[in-house]
């Protein structure tokens, strides 16, 4: 059926009274979640989640219980009991670590020479798509969102999957393995395919090679040139690391745990993480955090003046400039207090990227806004932790300085992150736990049935 203009008008007209009656019909008090004690998104009133399960995957520790009382410590992340930060320790090695953190985050120990190269081998068997898959698949109503091109490929494997339903950890297993294999080559396709067909861009498709590690074959395929200096990989390769996993409470690993509990297939899983993933408040946040730096280069004349940085931060926090939210973005953790492990590490990589590069002023300006935004909020908001940066605040600046596109910052999280879902989904299966199912108390009124001839 094909409305004409007339048609199409009345169809919205209609549409946008049924959302008036939808914002009605779904509004609740939000009185009623403190008088039941409802934990509004799974959240104490420090801000601490729920506990709704165990992991000996990773551990996110942002206090310390001293003589009874939790203090804030210096943030620590641990990958199957290793402290990250002594992990990177054994990275100033000239080699490159997100396969070996891959394998560490599977099976739960940190591999010999022999198990990695053979581990890298085996992903690099599994690092080849269908035959016709991109052309059938990728290059076809490429997506605005690489998002949503990545989820559509990953669904769409389940059809060339001989074996898709089986949920056997062997089978699961492989399945995750090839999913970990071939992310950054649907998602990089995605994106070339978007260029070539939204933006008139000319369409090169490069295949990987098995010689070079995932940092590096992202790089390689993604860039017209190929090309790529050690240091960029390397940093790449240090921020795929650190995206791995983050233990079991973050959204899109518990999307993996309560899509896994109903037994469904791999790739619906995998599916679904996607797209909580997607969100703005949770993978999209470091492009917020490069949008507000953008803003704010082009409002603070002077970079280097603390005075006028701080009254700016100032203005976006009342509202009074950026988007009007009152945030500042890369600002802030659930769980992390003195300092996020994470963006601890990529700043030390940044200022290394940024000297390569001649961007030291812009490191510099990111490095006070820092400084200067945990200050301001700390003293204008009634806390129970200090506040310091996340990952976000320096991630999107590191993407930017390595020449990845926006479009990409997303997927570049998903490529690293399903290492740690993969994880999460064979340890749910393996304990063979019950299917996750929350409660929610109806707080509406029962009403009496009113035949449609007397409403």
């Amino acid at each position: 059926m094909v409305l004409n203009e007339t048609d199409r008008k009345t169809r919205d007209e209609r549409l946008s009274q049924l959302v008036k009656y939808c914002m009605i019909s779904g509004a609740l008090d939000l009185n009623l979640y403190a008088e039941y004690d409802v934990k509004r998104g799974l959240r104490e009133s420090d801000g601490k989640g729920v506990l709704t399960g165990l992991t000996e995957i990773s551990d996110v520790t942002g206090f310390k219980t001293i003589q009874g009382e939790k203090v804030p410590c210096e943030g620590e992340l641990y990958y199957q009991g290793y402290n990250v930060m002594d992990l990177k320790k054994g990275f100033k090695q000239r080699r490159f670590n997100f396969e070996e953190v891959t394998y560490l985050l599977l099976f739960g120990a940190l591999p010999d020479k022999q198990q990695l190269r053979e581990f890298i081998d085996l992903l690099n068997q599994y690092r080849e798509l269908p035959s016709k898959f991109v052309r059938d698949v990728i290059m076809k109503a490429p997506s605005l969102n690489i998002m949503n091109a990545l989820q559509r490929s990953v669904l769409t494997l389940y059809s060339y999957d001989e074996n898709p339903d089986d949920i056997s950890i062997e089978n699961v297993l492989r399945q995750a393995l090839t999913l970990i294999a071939t992310m950054p080559l649907t998602s990089v396709y995605a994106y070339h395919a978007y260029q070539h067909y939204h933006n008139d861009q000319s369409l090169v498709i490069r295949y990987p090679d098995p010689e070079l590690s995932t940092a590096e074959n992202i790089l390689r395929i993604l860039r017209s040139d190929g090309k790529y200096t050690e240091l960029e990989a390397r940093v790449l390769d240090i921020a795929l690391v650190i995206h791995a996993e983050h233990g079991g409470g973050n959204n899109s690993t518990f999307t993996t745990h309560v899509v896994s509990s109903t037994g469904t297939d791999t790739y619906s899983a995998v599916a679904a993480s996607l797209g909580s993933l997607k969100g703005p408040r949770h993978g999209g946040a470091n492009l917020k955090v490069e949008n507000m730096f953008s803003d704010i280069k082009s409002h603070v004349k002077d970079w280097k003046n603390d005075d006028e940085i701080y009254a700016y931060l100032e203005k976006i926090v009342n509202k009074e400039a950026f988007d009007q939210s009152g945030l500042i973005y890369g600002m802030g953790h659930a769980v992390y207090t003195l300092s996020d492990p994470r963006a601890v590490i990529l700043k030390e990589y940044a200022r290394s990227l940024s000297e390569e590069k001649g961007l030291t002023e812009e490191f510099m300006l990111y490095s006070k806004v820092e400084q200067l935004a945990s200050e301001l909020l700390t003293g204008r908001k009634n806390l129970h932790k200090p506040i310091c940066c996340n990952v976000d605040f320096y991630s999107g600046f590191v993407y930017s300085m390595l020449g990845i596109p926006t479009q990409m910052f997303t997927p570049i999280f998903a490529i690293s992150r399903i290492a740690g879902w993969s994880a999460h989904r064979i340890e749910e299966l393996v304990n063979e736990g019950k299917i996750i199912r929350p409660a929610y108390k109806y707080v509406g009124h029962h009403r009496a049935y009113v035949p449609l001839d007397e409403r």
